[in-house]
């Protein structure tokens, strides 16, 4: 019984300090799409609006070079020129061309990989980066792990079917939420065309991608195909200002099960603001300390909500807080549910120090 009482303290603990996000799964009734799995996700958030079969391990296909073009940005010199190699130059598949002895650099490559889905791309940037495809793969797999995913192995950066080589829809989402903070990456994913003098390059790009053409408010992300993946499409695209990310995999009309998510939630979901970052939710006693402190938003609190849903908002603290506490200190949080289910838990954080009283003074004071 000690045991049971013990773990259930930690755990509290852990939910009353801790910046911990809930994700919801929806299934959207009235909503059967054509795809083996698939997923749309609000990319602030991270509320999942619509899910079918999300966590299910399967091969993904072109969608792989999105974590390839966010370990290219995080350990690659873009301006770094990188010589093709004859096992770049010879790979199979999907390929902008490349000539063995050209020289290009690594900003160029991440163009030919995302917008021409360049499998000659995706060795030759491996190559540049890290030496070696076997190499950069380590990278892909030790970032994976670094921003949380549970469900993926990479084996190889372009996503030809190889053992050892999978994700789910719901970690394909997830890569993408982290690409879409890098502005490069936005800006080489809603590119329709590139002229090769606009950037100085050694060729000019076409985008694959028919999303940003289907949608007007889509701006990116990455199509793929293999015979054990079908037709796979990561999307983000803008709802009511905000970005939301859908992915679809073993998809045969992927275009259209993408535009029909999309329309499911402009349909059914609105944005709604709760809070601004700064806003000072409540106050809490300072046992020891020299005065309450204020608990605040560290960011906008801003959700998809549905039409038809009804939502209760919670402020859970604890009921002692001893000093000292600092500035920008874990305490607290922000609990939204809907319908008894928590779909929402966002951290608060202390507006000021509350430095312990000496002793003395507290007797005298």
């Amino acid at each position: 019984m000690r045991r049971f009482k013990f773990l259930s303290i930690i755990i509290s603990l852990i939910l009353l300090t801790s910046q911990i996000t809930f994700f919801q799964r929806v299934k959207a009734e009235g909503l059967n799409v054509s795809a083996r799995s698939a997923v749309a996700l609000d990319c602030d958030s991270k509320l999942v609006l619509f899910e079918k079969n999300s966590e299910m391990i399967v091969s993904i296909a072109s969608t792989t070079k999105i974590m390839t073009v966010m370990v290219a940005m995080k350990y690659g010199n873009l301006d770094k020129k990188v010589e093709i190699s004859s096992r770049a130059a010879g790979i199979r598949g999907s390929t902008v061309g490349y000539k063995k002895g050209e020289h290009i650099t690594l900003k160029e490559l991440l163009f030919g990989l995302m917008l021409r889905s360049g499998n000659d791309a995706s060795i030759a940037i491996s190559e540049g980066v890290s030496g070696s495809v076997e190499e950069f793969v380590k990278l892909m797999n030790e970032y994976a792990v670094e921003i949380g995913l549970s469900n993926s192995h990479f084996s190889v950066p372009h996503g030809l079917d190889d053992v050892g080589h999978y994700s789910t829809a719901y970690d394909l989402a997830l890569i993408t939420t982290k690409a879409k903070e890098n502005k490069l990456f936005n800006e080489i994913v809603n590119s329709k065309d590139v002229d090769a003098s606009q950037y100085g390059f050694t060729r000019s790009y076409h985008n694959i991608n028919k999303i940003l053409w289907l949608i007007p408010e889509a701006d990116g992300v990455k199509t793929g195909f293999t015979g054990d993946a079908g037709k796979c499409l990561v999307t983000t695209v803008k709802v009511q200002g905000k970005s939301i990310v859908i992915v679809v995999l073993n998809c045969v009309e992927r275009w259209k099960e993408t535009k029909r998510i999309y329309d499911y939630i402009c349909k059914n979901y609105q944005y709604k603001k709760y809070y601004s970052k700064g806003d000072v939710i409540s106050r809490i006693n300072v046992i020891g300390g020299k005065n309450k402190i204020n608990l605040i938003c560290s960011k906008d609190i801003n959700l998809p909500l549905k039409n038809d849903g009804s939502y209760e908002v919670k402020f859970i603290k604890p009921e002692k807080i001893f000093a000292p506490v600092k500035k920008g200190d874990r305490i607290g949080s922000l609990c939204f549910s809907e319908n008894g289910k928590v779909i929402f838990h966002e951290g608060l954080e202390a507006l000021e120090d509350s430095l312990k009283i000496k002793a003395i003074r507290r007797f005298f004071f």
